[in-house]
């Protein structure tokens, strides 16, 4: 595995070493002693979600409060998808800047989003299919979102469409000195 630095110095891409030929690729997805290697520190994945969307769909920008916030480790397993990062840690250098990373199929990259940071995704392929491992489970009570399209953020979803979007992330607040997981 290969770790690859973003403008958010906590998010990183990893690529994995994938080893191709006539028959197909193989490649190890996850390896606990190498993932920890790479960023320094233990991390502990309690739960693996997986979600298909549709060309189009924009999902997020979401986080849950601390003490549930959670890291994830995301990839793209069919399709592509515009990966979004947003840190809300009040006390960081960079709170409200965002980092944004092409994920597919074809390019095999994982993208750590670690707690303190709200996350989104808009699906570029016809249809995506996307995995993450999260360091904390789902907890509805503590979830929380982020206007997608907040003017004092300026994403650049590279958006080719009206996206399509899910009614709780349209009902979603801007963002504010109050977006933030503890709050």
């Amino acid at each position: 595995m290969r770790l690859l630095n973003t403008r958010l110095p906590d998010v990183k891409i990893i690529e994995p070493r994938v080893y191709e030929d006539a028959r197909g690729f193989f490649m190890e997805s996850f390896n606990q002693k190498a993932f920890t290697d790479l960023l320094g520190a233990p991390i502990v994945f309690v739960q693996d979600n997986q979600s298909r969307s549709s060309k189009g769909v924009l999902r997020g920008l979401h986080y849950q409060l601390s003490p549930r916030e959670q890291g994830k480790l995301v990839r793209v397993v069919v399709g592509e998808v515009l990966d979004v990062v947003v840190d809300i840690r009040p006390q960081s250098s960079s709170y409200g800047q965002w980092v944004s990373v092409i994920l597919s199929a074809e390019n095999k990259r994982q993208l750590w989003v670690p707690p303190g940071f709200a996350h989104g995704f808009y699906v570029l392929s016809e249809v995506a299919d996307y995995l993450y491992k999260t360091t904390d489970y789902y907890s509805p009570d503590d979830e929380r979102a982020i206007a997608w399209d907040d003017k004092t953020l300026a994403i650049d979803w590279q958006l080719r469409a009206e996206p399509i979007i899910s009614e709780k992330d349209r009902c979603a607040p801007p963002f504010s000195g109050k977006n933030s997981i503890t709050s």
